[in-house]
């Protein structure tokens, strides 16, 4: 789920407003109009602190300049100076400009300063003005979400979605939505709305797999490359923060650990693939053991930041079951975090991967662990599937595949709460 952005906006300045500075000023409101326009040149840029000084001067030379209040406040919200924006736009509001843009503004500093309440009110004051304003209920669903009035939040972001239908971010903040519902024990609730969801949007992605999830209803047999390149798109900025500072995320680490308990050293000598290798976790502990290090990936937004790394000798952007299988004995190593979780069925893919390692070859991934006695696979509210121990077992025997390890560990925390997981090895004879 990627945190909901609620960028600033910059409401075209009133010819009302400025003819009558015109006729005051003179020849000062001239110079603050020219001030301005070099202002706005440079936010456009990106130069905030240097905007934040000629915005300063235009309002020095005409403080009543609504417009530049306003845009004042959107460079000292990109500098991270919430509540100095807080100030800008309420002068902004001082000053005549009553328009829903510059509350969506006031709400969204006022929300990245933790005034929760007077947000809101400037959230719905925008919405009173702009009932069409998808951005404002999409902004107020995240403050509704952080609250913890998730009936409320999943509500506003469908009225988001009702004037935005193909608006990934929000079908992902509702997906996040869901989930918490249904984690907080309020099934039914999560599942009326994830059959609402995918009644009004039966072709996106992302309501097509969590949608029917949360609904409990049947399950593909994986996740489609649409989701999936979706949501670690959207997740690529903030991938490598939350796994790793917020969910203690374990997969890299226990595959490394495990390869090296079974003698795989570090003397650059083997053929190795980072199945689905995302922001390229794996590359450190990869690289060492590599000749030539491969990674591939559905989506380009990781892949980018993988390349960042310069581990890499090749990157792909290709799904790894079709990948794998135009190469035939490529590898001999292949390694798979938290990837095959996006499976359902894991005969075909492990198949797959058996065909593309060469004989003696290794094969190392992690699944989410699902108890035996059900289903041997079943995929959960956040969108990952989860696999008894007998299915993974059955699917490395039909590929030909030897086990080495095959043991039980926790992969991360997630809501509190350790996540079961299997650390696999196996080998091609």
């Amino acid at each position: 789920m990627s945190e909901p952005s609620d960028p600033p906006r910059s409401p075209s300045p009133r010819p009302g407003l400025l003819a009558r500075g015109v006729g005051r000023l003179g020849g000062l409101a001239a110079q603050a109009m020219r001030l301005y326009g070099e202002a706005n040149a440079l936010a456009s840029d990106g130069l905030a602190a240097e905007a934040e000084a000629a915005y300063r001067r235009t309002l020095a030379l005409n403080p009543r300049f609504a417009e530049a209040h306003n845009n004042l406040g959107n460079v000292l919200r990109a500098l991270g100076r919430a509540e100095e924006a807080v100030a800008a736009y309420r002068e902004a509001l001082a000053c005549g400009l009553d328009h829903p843009l510059v509350h969506y503004n006031l709400a969204s500093a006022l929300k990245a300063a933790g005034d929760a309440a007077p947000a809101e009110r400037h959230f719905r004051r925008a919405l009173a003005e702009e009932p069409a304003y998808a951005e404002a209920f999409n902004n107020l669903a995240n403050l509704l979400r952080d609250g913890e009035r998730l009936t409320e939040s999943a509500t506003a972001y469908r009225r988001a979605l009702a004037l935005r239908p193909a608006w990934d971010e929000a079908h992902d903040n509702l997906s996040g939505a869901l989930y918490l519902l249904h984690e907080e024990g309020r099934h039914e609730e999560a599942a009326r709305f994830a059959r609402l969801w995918l009644r009004d949007h039966p072709d996106h992605p992302v309501a097509r797999h969590i949608g029917a999830a949360v609904a409990g209803l049947d399950a593909e047999e994986r996740a489609s490359d649409a989701y999936v390149r979706q949501v670690f798109d959207l997740f690529a900025g903030e991938f490598d923060d939350k796994l790793l500072g917020e969910l203690g995320y374990r997969a890299p680490t226990l595959l490394a650990e495990a390869l090296s308990n079974v003698g795989i050293v570090q003397d650059s000598s083997l053929d190795v693939l980072d199945a689905g290798c995302g922001t390229g976790l794996c590359g450190p502990f990869l690289r060492g053991s590599a000749r030539r290090l491969v990674g591939v990936d559905l989506s380009p937004g990781m892949l980018e930041r993988a390349a960042a790394h310069g581990l890499y000798d090749a990157l792909d952007e290709a799904e790894l079951g079709a990948f794998l299988s135009e190469r035939p004995a490529a590898f001999d190593l292949i390694v798979a975090a938290d990837v095959l979780c996006y499976f359902g069925a894991l005969n075909g893919i492990l198949a797959q991967a058996a065909a593309a390692l060469r004989p003696g070859g290794r094969l190392a991934f992690t699944v989410e662990r699902l108890e035996e006695g059900g289903a041997p696979w079943r995929v959960s509210p956040h969108g990952r599937y989860a696999h008894t121990e007998g299915h993974v077992r059955d699917g490395l025997s039909a590929a030909g595949l030897t086990i080495l390890r095959l043991a039980p560990d926790t992969l991360r925390h997630e809501s509190g709460a350790p996540v079961a997981g299997l650390v696999v090895l196996a080998t091609r004879p």
